[in-house]
C-alpha cells in the first residue's frame, strides 16, 4: 500500500528536477551576465560553475549513495532536494560569481537525486517491473525537459531572475510533499561501514568496475553517456550548420524528439522488456541508438533527419533495460553504494565530453565533415552495445 505514493513521489520529483533545471536554461546568459557586467565574465564564470557542479558530484555521489544504503534513502533524497533549491535562491538573490559558486558547488555536492530515485526503485519494485518503473522516470524526464525550457522563457521574459525563484519554490515544495508522503523504503543499516575504499570516489568506482557482471554494465552505461553527452553537446549546433534551422524550429524539433520519448518510455518500454527480457531490451536499444546517431551524421535532409529521430526514440528502452538490469546484480544492501559509484562515473562523462565534443565539433567544421562527431557518437555506442551483449544476463551480486 507504501508504494504507489512512493512511486509518484519519485516521478514527480524527477520532473520537478527537470522542469527547474529547465526554466534556468533560457535565461542563464542574461544572469550571468547581470551578476558579472561582463558577456566575456559570464561565459567564464558560467563554464566555471558548470564544471564545479561536476567535479563536486564525481566526488560525493558515492557517500551519498552509501549513506542511503546506511541511514536509509528517505533522509539523502529530501536533503538533496533541498540543497538544490537552495542553490537556485542563491541564483535568484546573488549579486556577485563567489556567491553562486559556493552555492553551487554545495549543489553538486548534494546532487544525489538520480542515485536515490535509481535505489528507492529497486527496494519497492519487483524485478519483473522495474524496467517499467525505470521507464516511468525517463518519461518523467523527458517530461520536464520539454515543459522547463517553455516556462523559463516565459518567466524570464518578465524578469531575469524569476525563473530561478520558480525553481527554488518547486524544490521547497517538493521537500515539503516528500516529508508527509514519502515512505521509508530501506531502514537502512547501521554497521554499513563508511570507509573511504567503499564511500569515496576513486574505491566505489573502482569495487563496482572489478565485479565481472556489474562492471561490464558499468562500462557500457559510461561508454552509453558519452555518446549521449556528445549528441547533447553539438545538437543545436549541429542543426544550425547542417540544416539552416532556425532557433525557433530547433526548439519545435526538440521538443516534438522530447515528448515522443517520453510518451514512449511511459507506454511501451514496460511491455516489451517483459518479452524480450533485460539484456535483449537493451542490446537492442542500444544498436537502434548506433543507427540513430550514424543516421543523423549521414543526413542529407529533414526527412533523413527525422527518420534517425524517430530511431532515437526507439533507442530510448535501452536506458530503462540496463538499469533494470543493472539493479537485478546488484544486492538489497548496496543498491545505493552501486547506484552512487556509477553517478559518480557518470559525472565524469558530462564533465569532460562537452568540451571535447566542442572542440572536436569545431575541428570538424573546418574540414566541412560536421557528422564526423556522430560518427564518433555511434562508435562509443557500438561499444556500449557490445559490451551488454557480452555480459551473462543472470547477473548476481556475486558475479
Amino acid at each position: 500500500m507504501r508504494r504507489a505514493p512512493a512511486l509518484s513521489f519519485l516521478l514527480v520529483t524527477v520532473f520537478l528536477d527537470m522542469l527547474g533545471l529547465g526554466l534556468i536554461v533560457p535565461i542563464v546568459p542574461a544572469l550571468m551576465t547581470a551578476v558579472t557586467r561582463d558577456a566575456a565574465d559570464a561565459v567564464f564564470w558560467s563554464g566555471v560553475l558548470g564544471s564545479t557542479y561536476g567535479v563536486l558530484q564525481f566526488a560525493v555521489s558515492p557517500l551519498l549513495g552509501r549513506l542511503s544504503d546506511r541511514y536509509g534513502r528517505r533522509p539523502v533524497l529530501l536533503a538533496s532536494l533541498a540543497c538544490l533549491g537552495v542553490d537556485w535562491l542563491a541564483h535568484a538573490t546573488a549579486d556577485g560569481p563567489w556567491t553562486l559558486l559556493a552555492f553551487h558547488a554545495l549543489a553538486g555536492a548534494c546532487a544525489g537525486t538520480n542515485t536515490v530515485v535509481n535505489a528507492y526503485i529497486a527496494d519497492v519494485t519487483a524485478p519483473s517491473r522495474r524496467a517499467r518503473a525505470y521507464g516511468l522516470v525517463g518519461s518523467a524526464f523527458g517530461l520536464g525537459f520539454v515543459a522547463g525550457p517553455v516556462v523559463g522563457g516565459l518567466l524570464g521574459a518578465v524578469d531575469v531572475r524569476l525563473p530561478f525563484l520558480a525553481a527554488a519554490a518547486l524544490s521547497f515544495a517538493n521537500v515539503a510533499y516528500g516529508w508527509f508522503v514519502l515512505p521509508e523504503s530501506r531502514p537502512g543499516d547501521r554497521s554499513t561501514p563508511l570507509t573511504l575504499r567503499t564511500a569515496g570516489p576513486v574505491g566505489a568506482i573502482t569495487a563496482v568496475l572489478r565485479r565481472p557482471v556489474l562492471g561490464r554494465l558499468a562500462y557500457a552505461r559510461f561508454c552509453a553517456d558519452v555518446a549521449r553527452m556528445i549528441h547533447q553537446s553539438v545538437w543545436t549546433f549541429y542543426l544550425a550548420y547542417q540544416f539552416a534551422l532556425s532557433t525557433a524550429y530547433v526548439g519545435v524539433v526538440m521538443a516534438a524528439s522530447g515528448l515522443a520519448g517520453a510518451i514512449f518510455q511511459a507506454r511501451a518500454v514496460g511491455p516489451v522488456v517483459r518479452r524480450l527480457g533485460d539484456k535483449r531490451a537493451a542490446v537492442a536499444g542500444s544498436l537502434l541508438n548506433v543507427a540513430a546517431l550514424t543516421g543523423t551524421a549521414f543526413a542529407a535532409g529533414p526527412w533523413m533527419l527525422s527518420a534517425a529521430l524517430a530511431l532515437g526514440v526507439l533507442a530510448s528502452i535501452a536506458g530503462a533495460a540496463a538499469q533494470s538490469w543493472l539493479s537485478r546484480g546488484t544486492g538489497d544492501d548496496e543498491q545505493g553504494t552501486v547506484q552512487g559509484a556509477l553517478t559518480g562515473l557518470g559525472a565524469v562523462a558530462e564533465a569532460a565530453v562537452p568540451v571535447a565534443a566542442g572542440v572536436a565539433f569545431g575541428w570538424s567544421l573546418t574540414h566541412a565533415s560536421p557528422g564526423l562527431v556522430y560518427l564518433a557518437a555511434a562508435a562509443f555506442a557500438a561499444v556500449s552495445a557490445l559490451l551488454l551483449a557480452v555480459t551473462p544476463a543472470a547477473g548476481s551480486p556475486s558475479r
